[in-house]
């Protein structure tokens, strides 16, 4: 498989969400050879948004799982963390910067580090009460938090699609 990294900062932290998704393919469902024949680039535009490398792998790793699984992510949530070949999720720093852009941005769910906890407390009180905080061992956690069920397929009708109606659809994209 070859692998286009944009960036030298978040080259570490792909290769390692690769490495991970790879590492699993059996247990979400998908080969690994279809996986060998592809191109993966991740591209992370630099544009005037400074980022750490390390803290994007729980995010880098989810991507990789939702494109691989048709499992998408959900809209109201971010996430932070750098993570391990094991699939620890590892502290990061500016905890207090991240949960007030997310708050900007109109998310309501934040995963963070289980080990950047005690960093809560820099946050200010009202915004902490306006996210929940969702506490990341592994990156299991994530999966568990962030994925939407897969989609399921009608038992009467193998080729069709069971979504949501279109009024919850939108209201999930927001």
């Amino acid at each position: 498989m070859k692998h286009q990294l944009a960036s030298a900062g978040l080259s570490e932290s792909a290769q390692a969400a690769v490495t991970l998704v790879k590492s699993r393919a059996a247990e979400f469902g998908f080969d690994t050879t279809e996986l060998q024949k592809s191109d993966v680039h991740v591209h992370v535009p630099a544009g005037a948004i400074p980022k750490d490398g390390p803290s994007a792998g729980v995010a880098m790793f989810l991507a990789l799982t939702s494109l691989l699984t048709g499992r998408t992510v959900r809209s109201d949530t971010a996430m932070t963390g750098e993570i391990s070949l094991r699939g620890l999720v590892l502290p990061i720093g500016g905890v207090k910067e991240k949960v007030l852009a997310a708050i900007q941005a109109g998310i309501t769910t934040v995963m963070l580090p289980a080990r950047n906890r005690k960093d809560i407390e820099d946050v200010p009180e009202n915004a902490r009460n306006r996210i929940r905080f969702v506490w990341l061992e592994r990156v299991d956690d994530a999966i568990e938090a962030a994925l939407n069920p897969p989609q399921t397929h009608e038992p009467d009708m193998p080729s069709t699609t069971h979504t949501a109606p279109a009024e919850k659809r939108v209201a999930r994209s927001r």
